[in-house]
């Protein structure tokens, strides 16, 4: 009996590993290869349309809204191109090839040793476009059905980024660290990693799709928001990031672009390629983050830590209340003369408590600012301007947004700028690169309850 039961265990997995091989992927239906992309730029340059709802009690300039920075990327700590690396001729094959498809199947077959399933981007369909940027697109797209699965709505954003791409701007370790530090966080306001796989060009990323859009999005069709619904977003951050130093973790580019929005109007972070995971007692030295929400001891090298984050926050905070950050310039390097050394001048019409909170997060010394030592988040949550927030009931999700995103269905991308959602479907060839050993133990499929039935 127990070996009629092996010789039928090994049956079936010599079957699934056949049919695993013998998968194929839709042709591409695009030959331009795209440019750039970042995950925070979803919406694109805004549209000339405006809100009639937005805010214009205080008339606070617009302009600098419109005029984003992005993220400014250092080079990965350990990874150094070779000359090889540097050379990425293109290859007749994409990335949809049968061959992407084995080398992808044969990876996880290789790498896990249960009978879980494992994933590929034939097992998803594209819906949209909502998102471009430097690495690739991002896509809304639908988990394709399977006998024994129970996913829910299956929608996804995917996260596609160039292999070549990656290795040439030298950002091979942040892309690693996305991977793994999203693998490691479960919070209620941090966007769930559900799948990641690569194929020979380009590495994939399956997250939970937010209909709600981007917090920045709302933010500039509504000019500013009030005290009452900024807090309520800003609590909601605290708990994520407070979590995060929990872990060990640093985000370092925290902005109104990577806080997305679910139709519910609960916030959720996202973007975790540029987080590093940091001791307690250690301090990273990279330049990174998004300079208008950079901290001053990130600008002057000094090293920094888990306090960076709460200066962005204060930034972010900032922003919500008065429609754009408290340090703008068009010229960078005077940007970043302004945030070393200039005083934060705090609009008159916000509360003492606001004024208060707002002072203590964007100290620039860093061993001075709220939320520095070790007791982190909790003096932050303890702050007077949060004393009509329950943390328990917030962070169990049971206090109500007041605002609720405009939302007319589970596949509504309305929240989304059209630029982005009127481009032609289709995941583009991309080159091979000639190094591949980089991305060892990319693929990652979060723990459900129906894969062991599979």
């Amino acid at each position: 009996m127990v070996s009629s039961s092996q010789n039928n265990n090994k049956t079936l997995h010599s079957l699934l590993a056949t049919k695993l091989t013998k998968l194929t992927i839709p042709p591409s239906s695009s030959s331009s290869p795209p440019q750039d992309f970042d995950f925070n730029d979803v919406f694109g340059p805004p549209t000339a349309s405006n809100d009639g709802g937005a805010s214009t009690s205080f008339s606070p300039s617009l302009l600098v809204i419109h005029n984003r920075s992005h993220s400014f990327v250092g080079p990965s700590p350990r990874f150094t191109p070779t000359s090889s690396s540097s050379l990425l001729p293109f290859t007749a094959a994409d990335s949809d090839s049968e061959d992407d498809e084995n080398d992808a199947v044969s990876e996880t077959l290789k790498d896990e040793e249960s009978a879980v399933r494992k994933f590929g981007p034939w097992d998803f369909e594209i819906l949209r476009v909502v998102g471009k940027g430097a690495f690739g697109k991002v896509f809304q797209v639908r988990k394709k059905s399977s006998d024994g699965d129970e996913d829910g709505d299956g929608l996804y954003a995917m996260k596609v980024m160039r292999k070549e791409t990656v290795i040439k701007k030298n950002h091979v370790d942040y892309m690693k660290a996305e991977r793994d530090i999203l693998t490691k966080v479960v919070h209620p306001f941090i966007v769930q990693l559900r799948y990641s796989f690569q194929t020979k060009c380009k590495l994939y990323l399956i997250m939970d799709f937010m209909n709600g859009g981007h917090l920045f999005y709302h933010l500039y069709r509504q000019g500013i928001f009030s005290e009452d619904q900024a807090r309520f977003y800003t609590a909601e951050i605290v708990s994520a990031v407070s979590h995060l130093h929990k872990c060990g973790i640093v985000h370092r580019d925290l902005k109104p672009e990577n806080v997305l929005m679910d139709a519910d109007g609960h916030v959720m972070l996202t973007d975790f390629g540029l987080a590093k995971e940091i001791d307690e007692d250690s301090r990273s030295n990279s330049m990174c983050g998004t300079t208008e929400y950079m901290a001053p001891e990130i600008l002057l090298s000094k090293g920094h830590n888990k306090d960076a984050d709460w200066w962005s926050i204060g930034i972010l905070l900032y922003e919500m209340l008065s429609g754009q950050p408290p340090f703008t310039h068009a010229n960078r390097k005077k940007l970043q003369e302004r945030i070393i050394r200039e005083k934060v001048k705090l609009p008159p019409y916000l509360t003492t408590e606001a004024h208060s909170l707002l002072k203590g997060l964007l100290q620039k010394e860093p061993s001075q600012r709220l939320g520095s030592g070790p007791s982190g988040g909790d003096n932050i949550k303890s702050h007077k301007w949060f004393k009509t927030i329950n943390w328990k009931k917030l962070e169990a999700r049971e206090l109500l947004p007041k605002f609720k995103p405009d939302v007319t269905g589970k596949e509504c991308t309305a929240n989304f700028d059209r630029c982005w959602t009127t481009m032609p479907l289709d995941d583009s060839p991309a080159p091979t690169p000639t190094a591949g050993e980089h991305f060892q133990g990319y693929t990652y499929v979060a723990p459900n309850t129906w894969l062991s039935s599979v």
